[in-house]
């Protein structure tokens, strides 16, 4: 059989079909499948999850969402970091450009000390050049 025969070619997967999504649960369908799991019996729940594709530890999760903030504890939350407030940008922005502005200060103090020391010792060396 030659490499270009039908039978030996290969085929290209769809790309939208091989994308993995993670599965996002409403909060009636959290609510749903807390209710079913707490309803089984002892040893159930390792075949009830495997079934429904879920892990323990979710159930865990939503169980504490739901006790600390109650139903809107259970509602879907857009994924990754929250946007940063724009004040919180500001007031990080106004204490680096402080500080920077606070070592120029110290800088420039320090620069008068010593015009200041040069001087001395220039009236000095003038001083003691006339007498």
């Amino acid at each position: 059989m030659s490499p270009d025969s039908p039978t030996t070619a290969e085929i290209a997967p769809d790309p939208q079909l091989e994308k993995r999504t993670r599965r996002r649960f409403s909060a009636p369908e959290k609510l749903r499948l807390l209710a079913q799991a707490d309803a089984l019996a002892h040893g159930e729940q390792g075949a009830w999850l495997r079934r429904n594709g879920l892990y323990a530890a979710q159930l865990s999760a939503w169980r504490k969402q739901q006790t600390e903030h109650g139903l809107e504890g259970l509602q879907s939350q857009a994924p990754g970091r929250k946007a940063a407030d724009p004040r919180e940008r500001r007031i990080e922005q106004l204490q680096r450009e402080n500080s920077r502005l606070q070592r120029r200060a110290e800088v420039a103090e320090q620069l008068v000390e010593l015009q200041k020391k040069v001087f001395q010792l220039v009236e000095k060396a003038q001083q003691e050049n006339r007498s």
